[in-house]
């Protein structure tokens, strides 16, 4: 389901850097969803991204922690029901990463938001969850770090820069993101809080 995800994401993300209509039909914006109820928008825009750069580094992200997750998901829950709370997983963090803006920007009809950037911390955070001492290489910290570390970082930094606002980044919609990854896969199988607590004292 991962490569599936990634597949259909380039190829409508690739078809909205073409053609503009198809950006604006799809991304983010609060104001159209509120006053348009537009509401296709709060899934659609996690499709679509705003250059190659972006578009690449979300997809990376999503390939590097995506196929763990799924791996995860198919043990503990089977096939399909792993595949089907996988992509529940995902789906479920493109929307509840924008609830925060929605509150926040309903009025202002010139803030908008494309790409993934919020499932894909889903997807990260669910991967802390099941493997929190896992060793990851973030630059510019030069050497590997625990998962769990890196989490902890995260969240404060995604908070910290959501309140200030200044660089164009859905900040918020990364914080969302990571937190419903956290809430959703421990509502699926509670047990997964004793097995992170054991591998964190372990």
């Amino acid at each position: 389901m991962t490569l599936a995800i990634i597949f259909i994401t380039v190829l409508v993300s690739i078809a909205a850097f073409s053609n503009r209509d198809t950006l604006n039909s799809l991304k983010f914006n609060a104001w159209l969803i509120k006053e348009k109820k537009q509401t296709w928008r709060f899934f659609t825009y996690g499709f679509v991204h705003a250059g190659w750069f972006h578009l690449i580094i979300n997809m990376f992200v999503l390939w590097s922690f995506g196929r763990l997750v799924e791996d995860s998901f198919r043990l503990i829950f089977g096939f399909p029901k792993g595949l089907l709370n996988f992509g529940l997983l995902y789906l479920g963090g493109i929307i509840f990463a924008t609830l925060f803006d929605f509150g926040k920007q309903k009025n202002n009809p010139y803030y908008d938001a494309v790409g993934a950037s919020g499932a894909v911390a889903a997807v990260v955070f669910a991967s802390i969850l099941l493997a929190p001492m896992n060793r990851l290489l973030i630059f510019p910290i030069p050497f590997p770090v625990p998962a769990f570390i890196f989490g902890i970082l995260y969240l404060i930094y995604s908070a910290y820069m959501g309140k200030r606002g200044n660089d164009n980044i859905g900040h918020n919609a990364h914080f969302m993101g990571a937190v419903f990854g956290l809430i959703f896969t421990l509502l699926l199988e509670p047990s997964l809080f004793n097995h992170f607590v054991y591998q964190l004292f372990n």
